[in-house]
């Protein structure tokens, strides 16, 4: 089959919601989305503390945030896998080869990035907002959060980038979830199957559909921050 056929077959899968590439769809969407979720729980204060709290560590820690963003995900992914196995600590509540335990992975891997991002939109942002919101009355952490509203849109990239990274990662995604149709099958670990059976268009087809959600994504960023300029 050539490429222009199989392009053709391509948007005549997802034309037609095929429901092999809708389920993967939904599986690396929902994932992604709880991953970044959390990640966002996590990263942010982690950022906002980090940036403007001083203590003895600081640039340690700095440090290995840095470090933790090119975290390799097959290291992620053999660490969470020794933890959910049988014979780990957590083995028990039987997560293995689920979509929580890539929730898990995933989210480990996208808290460095936004806890990175939104310490560098924090940095440039006026520190002002902080003593004037106590002035008024706030507490250190309403004071911290009004801090946080003021660089809103750096935090939202910063999520955006989190969520960027969870949706497009396939090591995690296929140690931990273990590929099973309907079930824990993403867009990429479905492309890198399907591709290797020699099923392009398949591949094909969810390969426009991730770079369709990327697409949508970062389109609303901009549209948010034109919005409000």
């Amino acid at each position: 089959m050539s490429f222009t056929e199989s392009f053709r077959t391509a948007l005549w899968l997802i034309w037609s919601l095929d429901r092999e590439v809708s389920s993967a769809v939904w599986t690396s969407v929902s994932i992604a989305g709880w991953s970044t979720i959390l990640a966002a729980l996590a990263g942010i204060p982690i950022g906002v503390a980090v940036e403007t709290g001083e203590f003895a560590l600081k640039r340690a820690v700095i440090t290995l945030l840095n470090t933790l963003m090119a975290l390799p995900t097959v290291v992620v992914g053999l660490a969470v896998y020794g933890m959910l196995s049988r014979v780990g600590p957590l083995g028990r509540f039987g997560l293995l080869f689920t979509p929580k335990a890539v929730i898990i992975g995933e989210t480990i891997l996208a808290i460095p990035i936004v806890a990175n991002y939104t310490l560098s939109t924090v940095r440039g942002a006026d520190y002002r907002v902080v003593p004037t919101a106590l002035t008024l009355g706030a507490t250190p952490l309403q004071s911290l959060v009004q801090l946080t509203l003021e660089v809103r849109f750096g935090v939202v990239a910063a999520v955006i980038a989190g969520f960027g990274r969870v949706i497009a990662e396939v090591g995690v995604a296929m140690m931990l979830g273990g590929n099973i149709q309907w079930y824990t099958r993403t867009m990429t670990t479905a492309i890198a199957l399907e591709t290797s059976k020699g099923e392009f268009a398949f591949g094909l087809a969810l390969g426009i559909v991730l770079m369709v959600v990327a697409l949508v994504v970062n389109f609303g960023l901009n549209f948010m921050q034109q919005s409000h300029t």
